[in-house]
């Protein structure tokens, strides 16, 4: 190997493994960081927007609320909302791709139209109308049944719910292509002509070659789904008060720019947290893709 190809591969290496460690961290802090702190995400104090300081590190909001306890709980449910949004993507995306792909035909192409119909509607327009038709419902149900302490957690359920129903499409669209090439392998042939059912033939034999090409591209879709959160958040449809996510933070720190003075902390910190998670991600999914997905070499 040239020393110009090996320096450009550990250049990337160095790169990934960097990632990596930026996404450990960021985990880690938005798991432990609140609890580690000295402040409550919700305290409010008369140190109205203070500025960067030993005693806020990260200075405060409007209310005096430590912005860098904030962020941590803002990184924490983002987190939740990315993660469990892409498992929802990924449990509907690849029994939906797999079923077509192994019935082929006019199924296949009864879904995958079905798949296309739905790629032409706008997703976040989507998620916005499950939210305005389901909140009202849930909230009074949850009244009903005295869940009062539920009651915050409606929204980030919804978000859990409806970005995982957008964000399934591309998830099946790449397991029915897989599928369409792995059942006609000569291993799965040989199980056909044995007699095994379609279910177990999809179970045991064409479901565990799907794994590296998941992973990947589940990898990709938690960070396409905390960007669509953050953008709903900062519309004010995401997180409710005194809750806080990424998206949210934005929007507070949106609210105080005008032309005399801004409190630039309440942008910097939020969208660098923001910006750093989503390229480490990328990175990540990209590494994967990379070692894992034979189409893409």
């Amino acid at each position: 190997m040239k020393p110009s190809a090996m320096l450009s591969k550990w250049r990337f290496d160095q790169w990934t493994a960097f990632a990596a460690a930026s996404l450990a961290f960021l985990l880690l802090a938005a798991i432990f960081g609140p609890l580690l702190s000295h402040y409550s995400a919700a305290e409010i104090s008369d140190q109205s927007l203070a500025r960067p300081s030993p005693l806020h590190w990260m200075g405060t909001d409007i209310h005096g609320r430590d912005l860098l306890t904030r962020l941590l709980c803002g990184a924490r449910i983002s987190f939740l909302v990315g993660f469990f949004g892409a498992l929802v993507s990924l449990m509907i995306g690849s029994a939906y791709g797999a079923l077509a792909g192994y019935a082929g035909g006019k199924v296949d192409r009864l879904l995958m139209q079905l798949v296309d119909l739905l790629y032409s509607l706008p997703t976040l327009i989507f998620v916005i109308v499950l939210i305005a038709l389901l909140e009202a419902p849930l909230r009074k149900a949850f009244l009903a049944w005295q869940l009062t302490t539920l009651l915050p957690y409606i929204r980030i359920f919804l978000l859990f719910l409806g970005l995982g129903l957008v964000e399934w499409l591309t998830m099946a669209r790449v397991v029915r292509s897989r599928v369409l090439v792995l059942k006609e392998a000569l291993f799965v042939q040989a199980a056909r002509v044995l007699g095994r059912s379609p279910w177990g033939i999809l179970r045991h034999h064409i479901l565990p070659h799907l794994l590296g090409i998941v992973a990947v591209y589940l990898t990709l879709t938690v960070p396409a789904v905390i960007l669509s959160e953050s953008f709903l958040s900062f519309l004010g449809l995401g997180v409710e008060p005194p809750s806080a996510s990424l998206g949210t933070l934005l929007a507070d720190g949106a609210q105080t720019i005008n032309p005399i003075w801004t409190a630039w902390w309440l942008l910097v910190f939020p969208s660098g947290a923001l910006a750093w998670t989503l390229w480490a991600l990328n990175v990540l999914g990209d590494k994967l893709r990379d070692r894992l997905d034979p189409s893409s070499r």
